[in-house]
């Protein structure tokens, strides 16, 4: 053997030692289940015999009221039964006596209650949403009703805000002899005044 196959021999050796070893690092590096999952789609589909169809069953009772997932903002409307410039001039009143503010840019009121953070906001219930600043005199055609918005506090306890929110909704409805609805236009009851506070 001459002098230079050695060198040659041993670097082919190393190099065939090195792809053995990242074989190696490979297999114990690969988790377990990956393993199993491309096993698994290497398998072709065990043959699915006809299913027999099951015995009819009695529908599932409906589901109850209470919403899933996150409520984003509650939501009430009062729909006034007579708007007219008078019902105008009682909800300027009502406002003021709120002590509500306008907001010029979403042309709605706030009411601060109790979490200024949060405010209670009032907008028109019919499209745009918007309302004219009654509190400088604005007037517009009579507002026929209302939308009373509130996020929901991001923390049960802290919710005194839904509990002035809640009472807000039926002074008002009392007020204006309105139609109160939720947030899915239904007449809302106790039970939905129960589901904002929590």
């Amino acid at each position: 053997m001459d002098m230079t196959s050695l060198p040659v021999l041993l670097a082919f050796a190393s190099l065939l030692l090195g792809i053995v070893a990242v074989v190696i690092f490979a297999y114990v590096v690969v988790p377990k289940r990956r393993r199993r999952a491309n096993a698994a789609a290497a398998e072709p589909p065990a043959p699915v015999a006809e299913p027999t169809p099951p015995p009819a069953e009695e529908p599932p009772p409906p589901a109850p009221t209470k919403r899933s997932g996150k409520i984003k903002q509650h939501s009430l409307f009062v729909i006034f039964n007579q708007p007219d410039v008078t019902t105008d001039e009682r909800l300027t009143e009502w406002l003021r006596g709120k002590g509500a503010h306008y907001d010029a840019l979403k042309k709605v009121f706030l009411i601060d209650g109790q979490q200024a953070s949060n405010p209670i906001t009032v907008a028109n219930a019919f499209p745009p949403g918007e309302m004219p600043d009654l509190l400088q005199g604005e007037t517009h055609e009579p507002i026929r009703g209302v939308s009373l918005l509130v996020k929901p506090p991001l923390h049960k306890r802290r919710n005194q805000q839904m509990h002035v929110y809640v009472e807000l909704a039926k002074e008002m409805n009392e007020t204006f002899s309105g139609k109160m609805l939720d947030a899915d236009r239904e007449p809302a009851s106790e039970s939905t005044y129960a589901q904002i506070i929590g």
